[in-house]
This record gives C-alpha cells, structure tokens and sequence, in this order.
C-alpha cells in the first residue's frame, strides 16, 4: 500500500500541447478551405500558447478582475479601465496572429476567413475575455467599410498587427482596437426603443460629425480605441463610430458609469457609458443605423459559434485526458464502457460544433455565398450556443468532484458558456431572425436545404429527418410558436450533412443515430453497436 500522504491516481496537467496539431477537425477544415497558406502560422501559435504559461496567464486574467478608475487622485475625470498584465499578454498574442484582422490582411488568400477562425478558436481554449475587443475589432471593418472616407482612416489602424495599450490618441498608436455599445437598458435587443439622441454640429449626414447624449447598458471591452453605436436623428435611428478622443486630441465625453459584474467572461470589462454631448462621426446612411450595423452584427454571431465551439472543445479534451489517467473500480476511467459512451457521445458533439463553425467561417470567404450564410450563422448560432452549457457540464461531471473546482478549469469553461448565446441576440431573438431571413430573403431558405442536399443518399436516418424538417418547414401555421423547433431541426439536419461529408463515416453514422434518430436525452446513450472507443480516439489524438 502507498504512504498515506503519496500523491497518486492524479493525471498530469494537460499544458505544453500544441492546439493545432492535437485537433484533426481542425486540421481538416484548414486544408479544406484551401488554407494551408496558414498551417505553419497556425501550428506556430497552437504551440505557444498551449503552453502551462498560456494556462496560467488566462488563469491569473480572470482572478485579478479589471477594474474602474472614473477620477485620477486629484479628482479629474479620466473613465479608465485597469487591466492585470496577463491580460495584456493575450490580447498582445492574439493580435500577433491576426486574429482581430487576418481576412481584412490576407483576403486575396483561400481559406483566410477559416484560417482566422482556426486561431480564435485555439485562443478561446486558453482564454476567452480577449475574444471580445479582439472579435468586435474584426468585425468592425466590413461596418466601417460603408462609410469609405472613415474606413481610409480607422481599418488601417485596426488591421494591425500591434497591440498597443496606451491610453493615448488613435492617431498616434500603434495598432488600435473597437468596441460596440448599441443596447440600453429599457430595451436590450430591441434597439428601436433606444432613446439615445444625436445632434449634428453643423452638415447632417453620413460622415458628418454629431454630438450624442443618452446612456448605454452594455458596452462591452471599454478601453477599445473606438466605438460603434446607435443614436436616434431626426430621420431615425442611425449609426455612428465614436473615438475614446477628440480629433484634437483631447478625452471625448465617454463617461464610464461603472463595470458589470458578470457571471464569466470576467476578465474582460463589460461597462454602462454615458454620453453627454459625445462626439461621433456618421457611419452608413441617416435613419439606416440597423443595416448599417447589421454587417458587424453578423460577423460577430460567427464568432459567437466558433467561441462556443471552442470551449466546447477544450472542455472535451480535459475530460478525454484526465479519464484516460484517472483509475475507479479496478481499471482506467477511459476503458469502462459507460464512460466511453459518454466521452465518445461527447466527441460528436464538439466535432459536430468544430465542423458547423468552420463550415460557416467558409462561406464568409467570398459574397457568392452571403445568402446562405446570413440565415445559416442565425440557425447555427441558436443551436451551438445552445448547446454549449449542456456539454460542459457534462465534461465536468467526467472529473467528478475534482471538475467542480476552480483549480481544474471546468467552472471557468461553464461559466463563459452561457455568453454567446446572450451575446448579439438571445434564443429567440435568432429563431425569429432565422423566420425574417427566410420572408425578406426569399433565396436564403432554399440556399440552405441545397446545402443538406449534398448529402441526401449517404445515410437514410439523415434522409428521413430531411423530409421531415421540409414537411414542417410546408406548414405556415404558428411558425413564430414552433419557430425553436424548427430552428433545432434546421441546424441538426445541417450539422448531419456536414458530419456525413467530411467526417469519417464510422462518426457521421453514430452522431445521425445518436441526434436524429432514436435516441435518449442525456449524453452517453449512443448505440452499443457503434465503436465508442474508435469515436473518442478520432479527436482526442496527440493529448498529453
């Protein structure tokens, strides 16, 4: 027998793993998409930041909060946020890789939206607070890009490469970042009930200078460089950037109210500002603000799933390695075979979350494909995020008591879970997005079940589950009722096709069988008659 005080049956810390590398759907989707242009970037930042470094760096962002300084010591108003150094650390790592900017630099390449997507991705696993600026910074540009005058001058700044945290003006920086502040507190994600005011200094119009004055419930990562809002004028609500600083050079009127204290994500500051006569600039025609922003809105529910996916992934692969060292009941956790149901059951999920993700980065590569993807990222991003929290938990209950600990990193996973599916529109803010997509659009719907064809003949549980969704997609009555049932279907008919196309087929059978056919309600109920070990074996290679 062990010394009593003997440390064993313990895994080792899953650190010093390359993100890339240990990740096949991954890999696959990259070269896929034509990107292998990015694979050694790639493999090059999986390595350094899977390592026990990265780890702890995310770790210590999220013990040490940000924090509000609204006066300087001799009472002048200054609205700063105060960040730890891990903080800076990421953000700076992450912006080395592009993953603010890498299409917007490398747009002329295949597979560069997919490529981004891959580092956001690997990122996410190692800490997702960052993601925030760093997300809405990449998807300010395609917004700005309406307005070409202030796109000339801000897109430059925000494709760079360089992190550059000093508080100082845009024009002087290195490297700059953007945030959004569009709800407000009476109305939330119906934006039309903003009451926030704009008044023009002197020529109204797109690119013209206002004068804002309202208040807003939520603007997330307050430090950025810049902000885009919604303000009301007098042909309606409009859009508009607003700098951190003056053109002269002087602090614009960006007054921090305070910082929420957030169920996760808690390493990166989510505030309430207040604007008293603020100075932005138009951005995208007068009384348009919604479509104008809808651009960036898009972006970001896309890395809503790819966030989503993220955490999904590396709370698989905690689960996946500490069963494969952890020993109950006379043999290793990984080898009994309810386990096994659960992790491989697990496997399907993540991969199928990976693939949807990817698949979706793809179809962002070129406008041939905005149809779909406008009403496929609404489907997609209901479902995923969804799913998300589910997973999780499952994952953590792998480690038992231990995975209910801070220390193991399962209820920081779990508590960022939640996000995405609240972020840039709820449940069934998307479902109903997903029914006014397909009425103004009428090319989206039938873009998308194209897509499942492509994989009608290869499996008959996916064929039967097809006709069905389109026999509930023939009946018109009460779809605003039905519309989450629908909006499931769709998205676990479009996860299927891609599994059925690009997954081996051993995976594609077991996640149609265990998702669209008869199957329980909890993970670990897949059919005995599929491999389980084989399943979990695909997409926990190359772990530590």
């Amino acid at each position: 027998m062990p010394d009593t005080h003997d440390v064993f049956n313990q895994p080792p810390p899953l650190v010093d793993y390359n993100l890339f590398r240990s990740d096949p759907v991954m890999q696959e989707a990259v070269a896929r998409s034509g990107g292998t242009w990015a694979e050694g970037h790639l493999e090059a930042f999986g390595q350094e930041i899977g390592s026990a470094h990265f780890f702890e760096l995310g770790r210590l962002a999220n013990r040490h909060a940000p924090t509000l300084h609204t006066h300087d010591r001799y009472g002048h108003r200054i609205d700063e946020v105060e960040f730890h150094p891990a903080w800076h650390e990421i953000i700076c790592a992450g912006m080395r890789a592009g993953v603010h900017a890498l299409p917007w630099r490398e747009g002329a390449q295949k597979g560069a939206h997919v490529a981004r997507a891959a580092a956001h991705y690997m990122l996410t696993q190692v800490e997702a607070g960052v993601g925030c600026p760093l997300t809405m910074t990449f998807a300010g540009v395609p917004a700005l890009r309406q307005q070409p005058e202030i796109a000339a001058q801000w897109v430059p700044r925000l494709t760079s490469l360089t992190y550059d945290q000093r508080f100082i003006p845009a024009s002087q920086k290195r490297g700059c970042l953007i945030g959004m502040a569009m709800t407000e507190k009476q109305g939330g994600s119906d934006v039309r009930a903003n009451t926030t005011k704009a008044r023009a200094l002197s020529a109204a119009g797109p690119g013209e200078a206002y004068l804002l004055t309202g208040h807003k419930w939520f603007c997330s990562a307050p430090m950025c460089d810049a902000f885009l809002t919604l303000a009301h004028t007098k042909k309606g609500l409009s859009c508009f950037l607003v700098p951190r600083f003056l053109p002269d050079g002087s602090r614009n009127r960006f007054r921090l109210q305070r910082l929420k204290d957030k169920l996760g994500n808690r390493s990166n500051a989510s505030s309430e500002v207040e604007y008293d006569e603020t100075w932005g600039q138009m951005v995208g025609p007068e009384g348009r603000g919604i479509p104008t922003i809808i651009e960036m809105v898009n972006h970001t529910r896309l890395d809503c799933i790819v966030g989503s996916a993220s955490v999904m992934r590396q709370a698989f692969v905690q689960a996946a390695h500490h069963t494969k060292y952890r020993r109950a009941f006379g043999k290793l956790l990984v080898e009994q075979p309810l386990m096994q149901n659960v992790l491989a059951d697990l496997a399907l999920e993540s991969e199928a979350a990976g693939l949807t993700a990817f698949a979706l980065a793809a179809a962002y590569d070129g406008p041939s494909r905005r149809v779909f993807a406008r009403i496929a990222t609404a489907i997609a991003k209901y479902w995923v995020c969804k799913r998300a929290p589910v997973m999780i938990v499952e994952a953590l209950e792998c480690h038992g008591g231990a995975g209910y600990v801070e220390e193991s990193n399962l209820p920081r996973l779990y508590r960022e879970a939640p996000l995405s599916s609240i972020w840039e529109g709820s449940g069934n803010v998307m479902c109903l997005d997903v029914l006014r997509a397909a009425a103004r659009e009428p090319d989206s719907l039938p873009a998308f079940l194209q897509e499942l064809e492509q994989a009608r003949g290869t499996n008959t549980t996916f064929d039967g589950f097809v006709d069905g969704l389109k026999q509930q997609l023939a009946d018109r009555e009460n779809l605003e009722s039905r519309a989450r049932i629908i909006v499931e279907q769709l998205a676990l008919a479009y996860q299927a096709s891609l599994m059925l196309r690009f997954a081996p087929n051993f995976v594609a059978d077991a996640f149609c069988s265990g998702r669209l056919g008869q199957h329980g309600h909890a993970f670990g109920t897949l059919s005995a008659r599929f491999d389980h070990a084989k399943i979990l074996e695909r997409t926990a290679v190359n772990l530590n």
